[in-house]
């Protein structure tokens, strides 16, 4: 049986999302003495860090619901910054100024989440973790440069932002001149998808893109997508002579329609690229995403396939929502 985990005023007993791990902070944004907010699955959080230990909490005093995230930090503990309550890294409230003789109350705690560091992000769970935080398979690579970008802040479905990034007819028409030219698009042929336990890939695409790196030199370029969890995805971009432009998307589900986009991109080419042109490269292309993503209706996904017209180059995309059904998923899913 599942337990319901509280997201502020509602329970979410979707063990789909409450099981999985979402980016919720860049870890260099989280220095040591300081508390921040953050925001998942409609829960407020507080992150704070002791050493080498990041905490994720509900972002709330349980004495009389004051943000944690306005308060101070220091010598292992979070002071809420109304009646001075004293939080020790477990979550329990250790003194009362008020009362300084009495031991807290038992119910004196808050309700803390699993929190990891990993690929310079600060990952959280809100349940008991059915797996680990998804792989970016050139993060050990010392070939490859790697750059965080984002977030992204998007008005739409996280599940419809992960279907739009694995989505390559769209290219020449929503990235124009970029990943795609709308005078010549390109023709996608037949391709296999395949579902295991390292999640849903698709076969080898190959894609012309006037401006297919950052580089902004034209090619003939191949995309290899993984979908590594519902919301965790993943391409390899061969732009030829063994250059890789490599990405991973994680999206952070604020709500049922809106969702955080965190990028982390890695390249084995070009010395002379700056991290402000790997930047400025992806603010473009996730700033036109953003507008189509927001439009999209319903704002949340549908997982009955009559819902929406499929054809075969939506292979993908009809194997992504059947995936996401097979899982029982039920927050986030047009009804």
């Amino acid at each position: 049986m599942t337990m319901a985990v509280l997201i502020d005023d509602a329970p979410i007993d979707d063990p789909v999302m409450t099981t999985e791990w979402f980016v919720v902070a860049r870890s260099a944004d989280l220095e040591e003495g300081k508390a921040i907010p953050a925001k998942l699955l409609g829960t407020e959080l507080v992150l704070w860090r002791s050493g080498d230990k990041v905490m994720a909490w509900r972002d709330l005093c349980v004495h009389r619901g004051t943000r944690l995230s306005i308060g101070e930090v220091k010598d292992g503990r979070i002071i809420c910054p109304y009646h001075g309550w004293n939080y020790d890294k477990s979550g329990k409230c250790t003194h009362i100024p008020a009362m300084p003789d009495i031991t807290p109350p038992v119910r004196a705690r808050v309700m803390a989440f699993k929190a990891k560091e990993q690929y310079g992000f600060i990952w959280v769970c809100m349940g008991e973790p059915k797996q680990d935080i998804p792989p970016f398979p050139e993060w050990e690579k010392n070939s490859f440069r790697k750059q965080i970008v984002g977030p992204y802040e998007f008005g739409g479905s996280p599940f419809r932002t992960i279907e739009n990034f694995t989505d390559i007819p769209h290219f020449p028409f929503v990235h124009p001149m970029i990943n795609g030219d709308p005078s010549r698009p390109d023709v996608i042929g037949d391709y296999d998808v395949t579902l295991d336990e390292n999640g849903l890939k698709m076969s080898p695409i190959d894609v012309w893109q006037p401006y297919a790196d950052h580089r902004g030199v034209p090619a003939m370029t191949k995309y290899h997508y993984t979908i590594f969890r519902p919301l965790s995805a993943y391409f390899a971009k061969e732009t030829g002579d063994g250059n890789m432009f490599c990405m991973m998307l994680s999206a952070t589900p604020l709500t049922e329609e809106s969702c955080l986009v965190w990028l982390l991109v890695a390249i084995n080419f070009g010395d002379e690229v700056t991290e402000e042109q790997i930047v400025d490269r992806q603010d473009q292309v996730f700033a036109q995403d953003k507008w189509i993503v927001e439009s999209q209706r319903p704002a949340k996904i549908p997982l009955d396939l009559q819902d929406e017209l499929h054809l075969r180059v939506d292979k993908y995309s009809v194997a992504y929502r059947r995936w996401l059904k097979d899982l029982g998923l039920t927050w986030g899913v047009a009804s």
